[in-house]
């Protein structure tokens, strides 16, 4: 793939995560009862206005379109239908930006029509995108010169250009952060965490504590006749990392299994989005947005880098938003795509870890579960592991952490908790047990 189809790949992939993202978050504010935020909506008007229409859209006509009209004139009827379509956009934007503000201010009413103009809208980026990935791409491919390629790679690599360059793809970074920032729940790429400040973002107030996404209260399972956990109770607010730190035997790993549905509950409940689902199924958990990474990995061996990620989309079927996400998880960890036809069994150690959190990536959880991230790994890729952690709470993913590194895990912690013989013994924010004289000596070695 040429470096041009690849940044053109690239940026639809942003736009088609925006759009699901904006669909998703107009019908949570729906079902939630709650009017939808101004701030939020209008980072996502302006990121697929600003962008699309401003910086992917000229330089499309400009290079790829025009040499396209001289070496296939065949594709000319929709090349035009395609700028038309440059310029239509956003006329769409600015009613959805109208009955927004409509809505916001009339609330409730005006939903309905919010909700039509927001999915017009949609569904008009969506068909463009459409075509030129079914369409344009693959004819350019087909019949382009080695001569027109240089000349288009020339200038989408030209980081100097006001319009189109590094200035400019920095600007759109930042906005595309907006939108993550501004997220109440992590749909797609949302995050719920403080606004930065900004010369035009507004500003949000810091929450008392986070949203809880998770509760365990008075959790009670067994092993046959053997009480494993003994009236546990845990909580983990949206957009969190949490720690849960302990001995082997401890009942780290049987807290998570019970949490996804693999360990039934003999007392107490699990709440997940303040829904009881504690004798909820494992896979309507997946389904509901839980995720389990599983100590030691265990990935598919035999079966290829690709397969072990598209298996993890497994209960969404197989579509162009698998396919998305696919080449997102590509972009999170290229290794996986260089080795993407490789057995997943012969990667290292590292590389197996990142496959087993990218596979549940493809679930798009809400929550992940990740039993010992870190086990059998050089401290250098202990290191990256607990990079990716975060990472995945920058990608708006919540994360329950199971590990014996207690430092590297309170380390980056938003909360922890000690769990000991199958109780929660202690309990307060990842740096306040990094400072615990009782969690020092008993797990820091101090």
């Amino acid at each position: 793939m040429t470096d041009a189809i690849s940044t053109i790949q690239r940026e639809h992939n942003g736009i088609w995560r925006v759009l699901d993202t904006a669909e998703a978050l107009a019908r949570e504010y729906r079902e939630r009862a709650q009017a939808p935020d101004r701030a939020l909506f209008g980072a996502i008007f302006d990121y697929i206005e600003q962008y699309a229409d401003r910086v992917h859209h000229p330089k499309e006509d400009d290079y790829l379109f025009r040499l396209l009209r001289a070496r296939a004139p065949q594709i000319e009827p929709v090349l035009e239908e395609l700028e038309a379509q440059h310029s239509e956009g956003p006329a769409l934007v600015a009613a959805a930006r109208e009955a927004l503000e409509a809505h916001v201010a009339d609330y409730p009413d005006g939903g309905g029509r919010f909700e039509e103009a927001l999915h017009q809208f949609v569904e008009f980026e969506r068909h463009h995108l459409r075509r030129e990935e079914s369409e344009v791409i693959p004819l350019a491919r087909e019949v382009f010169t080695d001569e027109d390629w240089a000349e288009i790679n020339a200038a989408f690599a030209d980081n100097r250009d006001p319009l189109f360059g590094e200035e400019r793809r920095e600007h759109f970074r930042e906005l595309y952060q907006q939108i993550v920032n501004y997220a109440p729940t992590p749909i797609g790429l949302g995050l719920t965490r403080e606004v930065p400040e900004g010369p035009e973002v507004e500003r949000v107030a810091p929450r008392e504590a986070a949203e809880e996404l998770l509760a365990v209260e008075g959790l009670v399972t067994r092993y046959g006749p053997i009480e494993a956990l003994h009236g546990v109770d845990l909580s983990v607010g949206k957009g969190q990392i949490v720690a849960l730190v302990g001995a082997n035997g401890a009942g780290k790993t049987t807290l998570l299994r019970t949490i996804s549905g693999l360990q039934p509950v003999t007392r107490g409940g699990v709440r997940f989005r303040g829904q009881d689902i504690t004798r909820m199924s494992g896979e309507r958990r997946v389904a509901e947005g839980i995720a389990q990474v599983p100590e030691g990995r265990q990935v598919f061996g035999p079966m290829s880098v690709e397969d072990n990620l598209v298996l993890g989309a497994y209960t969404r079927g197989r579509g162009a938003a698998v396919n998305r996400d696919l080449e997102y998880m590509y972009e999170l960890f290229p290794i996986l795509k260089e080795k993407r036809h490789e057995a997943a069994g012969t990667l290292s150690g590292g590389q197996q870890q990142m496959l087993a959190i990218g596979r549940a990536m493809m679930t798009r959880p809400q929550l992940m579960l990740l039993d010992e991230p870190s086990m059998g790994l050089a401290p250098l890729l202990v290191a990256e592991i607990f990079r990716i952690v975060e990472r995945l709470k920058k990608e708006g993913i919540t994360v329950l952490l199971v590990e014996q590194n207690a430092s590297g895990a309170l380390g980056i912690a938003d909360r922890g908790y000690v769990i000991e013989t199958g109780h929660i013994t202690i309990s307060g924010s990842g740096a306040e047990l990094l400072e615990d004289e009782e969690v020092k000596r008993a797990y820091l070695g101090m």
